[in-house]
């Protein structure tokens, strides 16, 4: 295998700093320079690697240090290798993550950065401060032994006066400022109740990335930027992926149900599936050659309509169910329940495979790690299997009817509702699974 590549950690104090606007403006720089750069995502997000594939051509794969084991993370960061440099977007704040660690720890960007030798590039929101700017700053390259503030990026800045005040603070403090970007209308990415629209959704995303790309080719000193990458540590321990659901997958795959995290659909091509992609919203039934279906997250909520005017999927789907298994996680479990309400309060019917009928009308917001000890078996996994993942949707259940899939608890071990719920050969989930507990 080559050498892994050096890389950095594009993180901020706080969420709303500009980090996505900086990081998908590196990739179209660096790689108009002819720098192949591998992407990352620190935790689990499903929106950004879409829009980091589009920004550099290359799969974007999440690092999460609280549902990840030690041997995973390694084998996902030797997947860099080939590239001339790894960057890896940070989630919330450089240092948040849970109260409880996890399988390495606490799901915090800063370990990521720490486990694999990755200075920090910090992006700072400098609305309302000038030199005070340089405390905040200071305070985050003293926190914690082991991580390295390669510089900042000084984000929306106001004035050339501004700009210098910052540039003399953080000159005081010791340190480098590797770009100014002043404040501007423009290159803000659509946001939806769940974040970013994603990425395939955008009917301008080569025109937006181009222009984050010479903002920031125009404004950050790239050649210092690259310089402060730090040699990747990364270990050989062997890892078991998770387990493909089946030889032959079925995999719905459309705007309403794109949430699929990269590593898990590429454990399972890696363990020799076949993933046969399929769209429910184009009223297309699971290939009957497949041998399990998969359902996974996105926004049913947004094309209830359509996903019940699709007669050919519904009855295809339950077909399918009657010989073979069928998994749907967040979204694609709700395509699976008896209804889902929309957020004006209209019932649309769904497959019916399952009891669960939800509803966006009563909105209330489910997010956070889980831990699930499997009741019943799903696709690949046996009954008594430990699962790590994470949810996060708005909808609420009505009507769950059907038996408990799994025991859910969350990152703090206090007792989550959603269980999950299983019917015949048909199982589903709101959590979104990451890895499996072989502890």
């Amino acid at each position: 295998m080559s050498a892994l590549p050096p890389g950095l950690v594009i993180s901020a104090p706080a969420s709303g700093s500009g980090k996505t606007t900086v990081m998908l403006g590196l990739l179209d720089a660096l790689g108009r320079r002819g720098i192949a750069v591998q992407p990352f995502k620190c935790g689990p997000d499903y929106i950004d690697p879409g829009f980091h594939l589009a920004a550099s051509g290359r799969a974007s794969v999440n690092l999460d240090g609280w549902a990840m084991a030690g041997g995973q993370l390694d084998a996902l960061v030797r997947g860099a290798a080939g590239a001339d440099l790894v960057l890896a977007e940070g989630s919330m704040g450089l240092f948040d993550g849970v109260a409880v660690p996890g399988a390495t720890g606490t799901g915090a960007s800063a370990e990521i950065a720490a486990r694999f030798g990755w200075p920090v590039v910090l992006v700072l929101d400098t609305r309302g401060q000038a030199q005070s700017a340089a405390a905040v700053a200071l305070g985050f390259a003293r926190l914690r032994p082991g991580v390295t503030i390669a510089g900042v990026v000084l984000n929306r800045v106001a004035s050339p006066r501004h700009e210098a005040l910052l540039r003399a603070g953080m000159s005081e403090a010791g340190i480098p400022v590797l770009g100014a970007l002043p404040r501007r209308a423009g290159i803000a990415l659509p946001e939806r109740h769940l974040g970013l629209v994603q990425a395939g959704e955008h009917g301008e995303i080569a025109a937006l990335i181009r222009e984050a790309g010479d903002f920031i080719a125009g404004h950050l000193d790239l050649d210092a930027l690259v310089a402060a990458a730090g040699p990747t540590r990364a270990g050989d321990t062997p890892h078991r992926a998770l387990p493909p659901p089946g030889q032959r997958v079925a995999l719905a795959q459309d705007a309403a149900f794109s949430f699929a995290y990269p590593h898990v659909l590429a454990g399972w091509r890696a363990a020799g599936a076949e993933i046969v992609p399929f769209s429910p919203l184009a009223d297309e039934a699971p290939d009957p050659a497949a041998d399990a279906c998969w359902l996974p997250g996105g926004y049913p909520e947004l094309h209830a309509g359509r996903l019940a005017a699709a007669g050919r999927f519904r009855a295809g789907l339950r077909h399918f169910a009657e010989t073979r298994p069928v998994h749907g996680e967040c979204g694609g479990y709700m395509a699976m329940g008896a209804a889902l309400i929309d957020a004006e309060g209209v019932a649309h019917e769904m497959a019916g495979l399952l009891g669960l009928v939800t509803s966006y009308a009563a909105r209330r917001m489910h997010l956070g790690y889980r831990v699930a000890d499997l009741l019943n078996p799903m696709p690949g996994l046996a009954a008594g299997s430990v699962l790590r993942g994470h949810e996060f949707h708005y909808s609420t259940v009505i009507e769950q009817p059907d038996a408990p899939l799994a025991r859910v608890t969350d990152a703090e071990g206090r007792t989550v509702g959603e269980t999950g719920s299983v019917r015949g050969r048909a199982s589903g989930t709101f959590f979104h699974l990451i890895a499996e507990d072989m502890r």
